[in-house]
């Protein structure tokens, strides 16, 4: 039986993290941030699709300074990714984000770090530490494994913060590597109070990616470990949460939109099923009810699953029964199979 570890809970703008609260899906922007249409844009999709917090990059000054018309539009809570130079931190606080990442990796000198969470603590500002694999800093101790050194680094941050009465604090240590990552977050998750962001960084294309981060974020999320969680991809950030929520989906953790059943299809098939379920996917995308579809394509599973489901099609040859809620309704033409579902699942 799934057990969720109990955080501290946090606000980000209007979101709560940690605490019990559901798990929250976000997703970063792939604009330039300076680029203030295209990334309200692009923010605009993100809230379209169900993310929850949207992070956005702040490489310079021009772009920290273009927060201030985002964060105006922008309907969900927005993030500033901060690298190298704490004072894009705070000008990011002055344009209003409602939250910081700071990688402890290129801005962990105590002095710069104290005067954002200063900033940060005197808004209310939550602040995550976030650390990367690939870009941790220097450690005397060659003995540590990749792990270790994040929950290290991790942990010298916490203790600095909190010496300022700062706790408004999340927490993250991604890598590449699964099972890397996986380590870092039970040795960490057992030794702080404070919500986790959970993910596998540069997980990949789609096709991989989605498998890298099921993979990893599952695990994590099985084990009752993670408050807020990103699919990494290269892809269009859509697809994050797309996958995020599927996730979330497979382990009866969220409902969010539809879920789709169907057959891999076999020499049993005697219509086009992936045709089928390819379009059925498509016209889900565009409804948000927490509803069960099935697209079968034999006598063997397509009954009991077209039943099981709240709308059901289980296609024979040339004829195919659609099921509602358990019942069957009608039996339909294989030309009418796509219409005749998507009636019955618009219509619930």
């Amino acid at each position: 039986m799934m057990k969720r570890r109990i955080s501290k809970a946090i606000k980000i703008g209007g979101v709560t993290v940690g605490g019990g609260a559901p798990i929250v899906v976000q997703s970063m922007t792939k604009t330039d941030t300076r680029d203030v249409k295209a990334t309200l844009h692009q923010i605009k999709q993100l809230e379209e699709v169900g993310c929850e917090i949207v992070r956005v990059a702040v490489p310079d000054a021009e772009a920290a300074k273009a927060l201030v018309d985002i964060k105006k539009k922008a309907k969900i809570p927005l993030v500033a990714d901060i690298h190298f130079d704490y004072r894009l931190a705070l000008m990011s606080l002055e344009a209003g984000v409602d939250g910081l990442r700071l990688n402890p990796g290129n801005i962990g000198e105590p002095d710069k770090v104290k005067k954002v969470a200063l900033a940060a603590k005197e808004r209310g500002v939550p602040i995550r530490i976030g650390l990367n694999a690939g870009s941790l800093p220097p450690t005397k101790d060659s003995s540590l494994t990749i792990a270790e050194r994040m929950v290290d680094v991790a942990l010298g941050q916490i203790k600095l913060l909190e010496s300022l009465n700062f706790d408004l604090i999340k927490v993250s240590l991604k890598a590449f590597d699964v099972p890397t990552t996986i380590a870092a977050y039970k040795a960490i998750a057992e030794k702080i109070p404070y919500p986790l962001h959970i993910g596998i960084t540069e997980a990949g294309t789609p096709r991989s990616g989605v498998i890298r981060s099921s993979v990893g974020i599952g695990t994590l999320l099985w084990l009752g470990i993670g408050d807020t969680i990103r699919v990494s991809l290269t892809a269009p950030p859509q697809e994050e949460v797309f996958a995020a929520y599927e996730i979330l989906k497979s382990l009866d953790l969220r409902q969010h939109g539809p879920v789709l059943v169907s057959c891999p299809t076999c020499g049993r098939a005697e219509a086009d099923v992936v045709k089928l379920a390819q379009e059925v996917e498509k016209r889900l995308l565009k409804i948000n009810k927490p509803i069960k579809v099935a697209v079968m394509g034999c006598v063997v599973n397509g009954p009991g699953e077209a039943k099981d489901a709240d709308v059901g099609i289980a296609c024979g040859k040339g004829k195919g029964v659609i099921f509602k809620k358990g019942q069957q309704l009608a039996v339909v033409e294989e030309k009418d199979f796509l219409t005749a579902l998507m009636r019955e699942v618009d219509g619930i």
